[in-house]
């Protein structure tokens, strides 16, 4: 299992810590766990977000066509 060291943690952090983790019923290293753990759980990504929240409104109902339009090439000189 991997290991990590934090260092200049304030005090007034580490005390926020310890009482996060005493009103959980954990040590602190549990507490600091636990809340790396949800930090990086694999959530809802952006995208999921969005259309979800689009969906949630009613949707847009625009049409969306390419732009198929040929474009000048780039003159690098």
């Amino acid at each position: 299992m991997s290991a990590i060291t934090i260092r200049n943690l304030s005090g007034e952090t580490h005390r926020a810590l310890k009482a996060r983790a005493a009103a959980h019923g954990r040590s602190t290293e549990a507490e600091v766990r636990a809340i790396l753990d949800e930090a990086t759980a694999g959530g809802e990504r952006l995208g999921t977000l969005l259309a979800s929240i689009g969906a949630e409104s009613g949707g847009v109902d625009f049409p969306v066509e390419r732009d198929r339009t040929p474009r000048e090439p780039l003159d690098l000189t």
